[in-house]
């Protein structure tokens, strides 16, 4: 492996685009209009033991909302026996049976969006009625069953309830609970071309995010920087390939970033370094701001 190469060890598997919410801020513009992409079954699997043979250890299946892709459940499983650790990001909205044994079955971690501990403020995010009171009821669930679950607060509206939602996840047993500013990407944009600036600085660095049409990206905040596509090119191609390592030196040098290692606070998603969730506490997960980590997001209590 050469000095610009580094190794997978995450990647993020977009396998949808279609979701029954509609969230103003959401980076993937996912919306009940969305679709699966051309990326067929075989596509996928073929992706997942690509990652696995390349010495990735981790997954996150996520979309648009994963569990509305009907063969997930296909899928978790092809992971689970390539040895691969599983997350799937749901809103946890609406989970079938077949879902939950799949969950249960193969040691899938889950995580999950939550916008407030008041019902009417987490769907007016959503902008889908009876979310909060399905999404809560379904981490009770979750819970219940002995699934490892985390939470993820983004400060969304300037009355948001944050600190409101982190105590409620707590309450309810949620161990880790991570907070994040919104970030200047799909309509949360509102049309303003995305940058480099507006990414946490480590994309690239040992994770990937594929998309619905095979496009293979250096984070799924990072989706405006194509780096291949695995209908093209193998995987470790893509990855080892010259365009990756223009990417890792274009976003290095927007952040001018301290090494991963020292990243106070610590990075929400647990992809982008060593280091665990941060409480909505610190703000984001934004290096550059690791001196603010006494500030606070800004809504309130």
């Amino acid at each position: 492996m050469s000095a610009a190469q580094k190794p997978l060890k995450f990647a993020w598997l977009e396998v949808t685009g279609f979701c029954n919410e509609s969230c103003d801020h959401c980076y993937a513009d996912s919306s009940p209009q969305g679709t699966h992409g051309d990326m067929t079954v075989p596509d996928w699997k073929s992706v997942i033991e690509q990652l696995a043979t390349m010495g990735a250890s981790d997954v996150q299946f996520i979309g648009g909302e994963p569990t509305l892709y009907p063969q997930l459940p296909e899928l978790i499983a092809h992971a689970h026996r390539a040895g691969l650790s599983i997350e799937v990001f749901s809103n946890m909205t609406y989970i079938r049976d077949e879902m939950w044994e799949a969950f249960t079955q193969h040691a899938v971690k889950l995580a999950t969006s939550y916008y407030s501990d008041n019902a009417q403020d987490h769907d007016a995010v959503t902008n889908l009625r009876g979310s909060h009171r399905r999404t809560r009821q379904n981490i009770e669930k979750a819970l219940g069953l002995g699934l490892r679950l985390r939470g993820g607060v983004v400060s969304v509206n300037a009355n948001q309830r944050v600190h409101g939602a982190a105590r409620d996840l707590a309450a309810l047993g949620v161990q880790h609970v991570g907070g994040d500013r919104t970030r200047a990407f799909g309509r949360a944009s509102k049309g303003a071309a995305p940058t480099v600036d507006d990414l946490c600085g480590h994309c690239a660095l040992g994770q990937c995010a594929i998309g619905p049409d095979g496009s293979v990206w250096p984070c799924v905040l990072g989706r405006f920087i194509t780096l291949g596509n695995v209908h093209d090119s193998p995987l470790a191609e893509i990855w080892n390939g010259n365009r990756t390592a223009e990417a890792r030196s274009e976003i290095a040098a927007a952040h001018d970033l301290k090494p991963a290692e020292s990243c106070t606070p610590p990075q929400f998603l647990p992809s982008c370094g060593p280091c665990g969730p941060c409480v909505p506490s610190v703000g984001n997960c934004d290096p550059r701001e690791a001196e603010l980590a006494g500030t606070t997001i800004g809504a309130s209590a």
